[in-house]
């Protein structure tokens, strides 16, 4: 088990998501880096849909109460164990009543602490991502524990570690292709999607980044169509939106551009303030 002695600003359970219910309403959800995620599980030899903590920003502290091996991936947010800093993208083994903390923001958004095993909190829907009315818990809270697999044999730590290329964090690149609605806007509307600098505004959360920019919109409404994370709706005040990982499956808005998966990785480690600019595949 792991007890949740600090929750932080933003953390929940997070695998691969739930595929197959946008007929029922229900979002994807999962890890909104999954890069970073199926990083740390890789390096436990984990199945990639095996569940994991998303932490926003750190502020979190979890007190072990159990041996297991545990990998940090993501954000940089000081992790320390026991109060001794520990590496990122790394095995470490975990004694029973070890401490786990984070501190300082040095880059990046979201960390993705992988235990051996995985969280083992309940499937709904086949998927133990948290949702809200969809999962027992959307935010994990302090006092709450974990539960998480025995260790049958005895695992060690690894001083070797992966090293992540810096551009996942600092690129400001976002990739996309042409949404379905984007043959609509005009020569200007195209050019200045392109040569834009967005900064993603305050108004951010797992259902989507909105941009402070704007597109000049007189595209004419279009009838609720589905949408999928990564796609980019041009509202009629000619904001930009980014949907992402929680959210809706269908939308009225133009959908003017369809953000890359690797992209959506990398817009999940940014937040208010910082620079973007799409750049069409």
């Amino acid at each position: 088990m792991i007890k949740v002695l600090k929750s932080g600003f933003y953390t929940t359970i997070q695998d691969k998501g739930r595929v197959g219910f946008a007929s029922l309403g229900v979002p994807v959800s999962g890890a909104m880096d999954s890069y970073s995620s199926d990083l740390a599980n890789r390096i436990l030899n984990n199945s990639l849909n095996c569940a994991l903590l998303e932490i926003t920003l750190g502020g979190c502290k979890f007190q072990f109460l159990s041996k297991t091996t545990i990998c940090i991936s993501g954000g940089d947010f000081s992790p320390k164990m026991n109060n001794q800093p520990i590496l990122l993208n790394s095995k470490i083994l975990i004694q029973e009543n070890d401490i786990l903390s984070f501190g300082k923001v040095n880059f990046g958004v979201r960390c993705y602490l992988a235990v051996k095993g995985g969280i083992q909190s309940d499937k709904k829907l086949g998927s133990r991502s948290s949702f809200k009315n969809i999962t027992n818990n959307f935010l994990i809270k302090s006092g709450d524990c974990l539960p998480i697999s025995n260790l049958k044999t005895t695992l060690e730590s690894s001083k070797t570690l992966v090293k992540v290329n810096k551009n996942h964090f600092e690129y400001k690149g976002i990739e996309c292709f042409k949404g379905p609605e984007f043959d609509t806007l005009d020569m200007h509307q195209k050019k200045t999607l392109f040569e834009t600098e967005f900064s993603i505004s305050k108004d951010i959360n797992r259902m989507g980044y909105k941009l402070n920019e704007t597109v000049e919109n007189n595209i004419p409404s279009i009838l609720t169509s589905a949408v999928l994370p990564g796609t980019v709706q041009l509202t009629p005040s000619g904001k930009l939106i980014v949907l992402m990982r929680d959210c809706q499956v269908t939308g009225g808005y133009p959908r003017v551009l369809q953000v890359s998966e690797e992209s959506i990785n990398r817009l999940s480690q940014k937040t208010t303030g910082d620079k973007i600019q799409f750049v069409l595949k």
